[in-house]
């Protein structure tokens, strides 16, 4: 089933059965009626055959007879799922690997009643410009309902033609299926949301078939890429600025509401709908990384990663007297030592946290930000224009 770039499909052998009628048994014509010639069969690319395109189709042409089997498999004996269409001609569903020997094996049934077999071998091309990828969440990982699907490209992808040819490539399997999208958030890094937030349980399987496919004139994916995450408990922050309180939420429950102090005025902290991105226990904070020498230069603890240019919720033992009350901070979320810790260690990666009430936007692309877009926006994103409703 093909649904707006994510292809689902099964393994199978291509089998073209032939329709034949009741016989007494044997390869023996009735009486009177002479025997039709035997079937030949030729297959292309021919045996032998190299530098093959790892897109192409395979032509197996039978006179005087009918083809009744047609396998295509790999060195290791992997077959390779495909089909053949209108004009004849068997196309893998997905590319085939670079660099691999293929084997064709073709069986048919001659006019004279007997059976022939056929089988060719050739070796597809090795790519100029190779196609690297990464892939998080990582494999078996557990994650918040607002982790994006992150695919990181090792050289750009710039067309709109190849960006399809990436999306199409994408498969998405979910236990429970949502809809959402992939969207492209630069030429080397393309993410997948669902509409909404993930449902608590989810578990998706990602697979990225960019072995063999062409992007661009000399450009072929090195390998298929597939992880397996799932989706944990509901964990929303909701971080208000008028309050200088974080109130969270498991499930839908409060389970904790913190005292925070945000941005001080000229450094005021993100407002908008934010995931954590990363944790670490330890984070040495230096303003020299800000383009602000000398401004701070200190060891953090119990650090939850909002933005790529270092907006964390983490241990500030020296701004106590402020959380609850007023804004002290360079930007990030201030809590106690003891507050950090336990939201430390509460937290997924993945969890959503939205600040409120601030004076400075958050802007898309300042990390995983899907949530900073709008549905309508998010679409927009796609080189295909469509939604996965798996």
């Amino acid at each position: 089933m093909r649904n707006g770039g994510t292809i689902f499909v099964g393994t199978f052998t291509v089998v073209l059965l032939v329709t034949a009628g009741c016989t007494s048994g044997g390869s023996n014509p009735p009486p009177g009626k002479q025997l039709g010639p035997a079937a030949k069969l030729s297959i292309m690319p021919a045996d032998g055959t190299r530098k093959v395109s790892p897109d192409t189709g395979i032509s197996v042409k039978v006179t005087d007879g009918r083809i009744t089997r047609l396998t295509v498999a790999d060195a290791k004996g992997q077959e390779v799922s495909g089909s053949v269409g209108t004009d004849g001609t068997w196309r893998p569903w997905w590319p085939l690997k670079p660099s691999t020997a293929y084997t064709v094996k073709a069986q048919a049934i001659g006019t004279d009643g007997n059976p022939v077999t056929a089988q060719a071998g050739f070796t597809t091309l090795k790519p100029k410009r190779v196609l690297g990828t990464g892939v998080s969440p990582m494999d078996g990982e557990k994650v918040g309902v607002g982790m994006p699907i992150q695919l990181m490209l090792t050289r750009p992808v710039t067309t709109r033609e190849d960006r399809a040819a990436v999306e199409r490539s994408l498969e998405v399997r979910m236990s429970k299926p949502v809809e959402g999208a992939w969207s492209w958030v630069s030429d080397r890094e393309i993410q997948f949301r669902p509409r909404e937030y993930w449902p608590t349980g989810e578990r998706v399987t990602v697979i990225a078939h960019l072995a063999g496919l062409r992007v661009g004139r000399d450009m072929w994916g090195a390998q298929d890429r597939s992880v397996t995450f799932t989706v944990g408990p509901e964990h929303i922050t909701k971080i208000r600025n008028s309050t200088h309180q974080a109130v969270v939420r498991k499930n839908g429950k409060v389970v904790k509401t913190i005292p925070i102090s945000l941005g001080k005025p000229g450094d005021e902290s993100y407002s908008g709908t934010m995931i954590a991105q990363e944790k670490a226990a330890d984070v040495l904070m230096d303003s020299a990384t800000i383009g602000r020498p000398g401004l701070y230069y200190a060891h953090t603890k119990w650090n939850v990663r909002m933005t790529y240019s270092g907006t964390y919720f983490h241990a500030a033992p020296w701004s106590v007297d402020a959380q609850g009350s007023r804004n002290v901070s360079h930007g990030c979320v201030n809590a106690s030592t003891a507050n950090a810790h336990w939201f430390y260690k509460f937290t997924q990666r993945g969890d959503i946290i939205k600040v409120v009430g601030t004076s400075r936007k958050l802007e898309f692309g300042n990390g995983p930000t899907p949530w900073a877009k709008s549905w309508e926006e998010w679409l927009a994103g796609s080189a295909l224009g469509t939604s996965i409703n798996a």
